[in-house]
């Protein structure tokens, strides 16, 4: 005997039906949208490495081509829609706090010769060689902690009568910045090499130690994701 599909006084019933989101699974080479910290805003990126769950570990921005880790998606939330007339105000849970800013790539309190502009271009001639050289060197724009904007980094010898040296600390924290934007290339490099593993893990325990040897410096920072790691990245 066939059974047709039960009803009842209310009609047929109709066996209901569900489906389970899986987490998407990424691949090297595909796009993606990150929050990134050299940029200060949302930019479509570039998949490098994937965890064995297809969850991205490292990308790179389509736009200053920077690479990080991946942060978990955007941060900068949409334009909110306009409020319909009569509809009950929202409160904000947390205050809107602003961005750290970065920090120069170049400060008018570095200036060791008078301002000299170029033929052609209103730009200061000294200041744009520095701006230059710290490109090509590998430095970003990183935001130091407010305490020390337009502080004086001083070495005072301990013999008596010899006179103290002094820098901007723009100057020391652009050092800081290339030098560890270099050990993050340094670590890409080895992690992307075809060397055996077990050179190529030693390698990277040199990296870990570089970064452990640096953690003294974190205290210049804004953001906790521009620290040196003792574990690397």
């Amino acid at each position: 005997m066939v059974h047709g599909p039960r009803s009842s006084v209310f009609g047929p019933v109709v066996a209901s039906s569900f489906t389970v989101n899986t987490p998407r699974r990424w691949r090297a080479g595909e796009s993606i949208d990150d929050y990134c910290r050299a940029c200060k805003t949302d930019r479509s990126h570039t998949v490098i490495v994937v965890d064995g769950t297809g969850h991205p570990l490292r990308v790179q921005c389509g736009y200053c081509e920077s690479q990080h880790n991946y942060r978990g998606g955007p941060r900068i939330d949409p334009v909110p829609k306009a409020a319909s007339p009569g509809s009950a105000p929202t409160r904000s849970i947390e205050p809107t706090r602003s961005p750290a800013q970065p920090a120069p790539l170049v400060s008018d309190r570095e200036r060791i010769a008078p301002p000299m502009a170029l033929s052609d271009r209103p730009d200061d001639l000294e200041f744009l060689l520095r701006r230059i050289i710290r490109e090509e060197a590998g430095i970003t724009p990183v935001a130091p902690a407010q305490k020390w904007r337009g502080g004086t980094l001083v070495l005072r010898p301990g013999t008596p009568g010899l006179q103290e040296k002094t820098w901007p600390i723009e100057t020391f924290f652009n050092k800081v910045v290339m030098l560890r934007n270099r050990l993050r290339s340094l670590e890409q490099q080895v992690n992307a090499s075809d060397l055996p593993d077990d050179v190529k893990l030693k390698l990277q325990g040199y990296v870990s130690g570089c970064y452990g040897s640096l953690t003294s410096f974190n205290l210049l920072f804004a953001n906790e994701e521009d620290h040196f790691k003792g574990t690397g990245e």
